[in-house]
């Protein structure tokens, strides 16, 4: 079954110098059940493609193509047509709880308050779903009296999770949740995510920058870059035998642990992505490319099948 469809889907925002493409021809899916890991540097366009699943873009930013979410279009939705969708179809866990959870309610009510707008049940049912919930993501029931500042970081973000989870929604979205904890705690919320995606069968759409976490957390993965999907495909096959060279150079800046020559000589990338509003002709990547050639910076090369279950947008790709 198919929670998330992406169809041609593009994001422009308006500047008092025209347009700026953020994301431009997205066409991706998910399944109920996997997690598709969504790849690239800051200013790619992830947070923005995201952001479309629930209409959480500025009034500035002109949407194209389709977002379906169980089949219907929510950019086509009435305001009351888009809230039944908010939390009970998808929900969204975002970056740095510390700055999402409102620093004076206690985070019981924090999690509470969209069961109550969305479900007609008593306080006492209530108090128990905030219970099973916290037990869910692994924190205590007594943590529902306390507020944001009295709690760790890694457990703000398991909070920000049992809201997401608050009204059972088939579709999860993850922005980056993991990017301002320690390693311990980032493998222990990774775990958890995927736990969930597993034991409940929901889909989750998960937003990174490090290919690793992406690699053994998700079914697949796209790697975005200048607000297009430059390479797709199964997560393993990504992160061990990338195509395109963009992807070669995100594997590649990921350390290998007991590599002395990754050690002393730390892989890279040089130069940065261009800004949405002066993109290079042809190829947005060719700039960057090491491999790149005179048809690079004349025309973009189209997004094809370059193996089996494998999509790479570039015409010096290796089969």
């Amino acid at each position: 079954m198919t929670l998330l469809q992406f169809d041609d889907v593009s994001v422009n925002y308006a500047s008092s110098e025209g347009a700026v493409p953020a994301v431009r021809g997205v066409c991706l899916s998910l399944d109920a059940g996997q997690t598709l890991g969504i790849a690239g540097e800051s200013g790619c366009g992830k947070t923005t493609l995201a952001s479309t699943v629930l209409r959480l873009l500025p009034p500035s930013a002109e949407v194209r193509g389709a977002v379906l979410v169980n089949g219907a279009d929510v950019l086509t939705m009435n305001w009351g047509e888009l809230r039944a969708v908010r939390w009970s179809q998808a929900a969204i866990v975002f970056q740095g709880a510390l700055h999402a959870l409102n620093p004076v309610q206690r985070i019981g009510d924090q999690i509470a308050e969209p069961i109550r707008l969305h479900e007609q049940v008593s306080r006492k049912q209530v108090d128990a779903r905030v219970a099973e919930l916290l037990n869910q993501v692994g924190l205590p029931a007594t943590r529902a009296k306390a507020y944001p500042h009295q709690l760790a970081g890694g457990q703000r973000q398991r909070v920000m999770i049992a809201m997401a989870l608050a009204c059972k929604p088939d579709l999860i979205i993850a922005d980056e949740p993991t990017t301002a904890l320690d390693v311990m705690v980032q493998a222990q919320v990774l775990d958890l995510l995927s736990g969930l995606v597993r034991d409940l069968g929901m889909g989750m759409m998960l937003i990174s920058h490090d290919l690793g976490v992406l690699g053994t957390t998700c079914d697949r993965i796209a790697v975005m870059y200048a607000g297009q999907i430059i390479e797709s495909g199964p997560a393993l096959e990504i992160f061990d035998n990338p195509k395109h060279p963009y992807t070669r150079a995100l594997a590649a800046a990921f350390p290998r642990i007991g590599d002395p020559s990754a050690r002393y000589a730390p892989a890279g990338l040089p130069g940065d992505p261009p800004f949405p509003d002066d993109l290079p002709s042809g190829c947005a990547f060719h700039p960057r490319c090491p491999i790149s050639v005179a048809a690079c910076s004349e025309s973009a090369p189209p997004l094809l099948e370059v193996a089996p279950g494998r999509m790479a947008a570039c015409f010096r790709v290796e089969p």
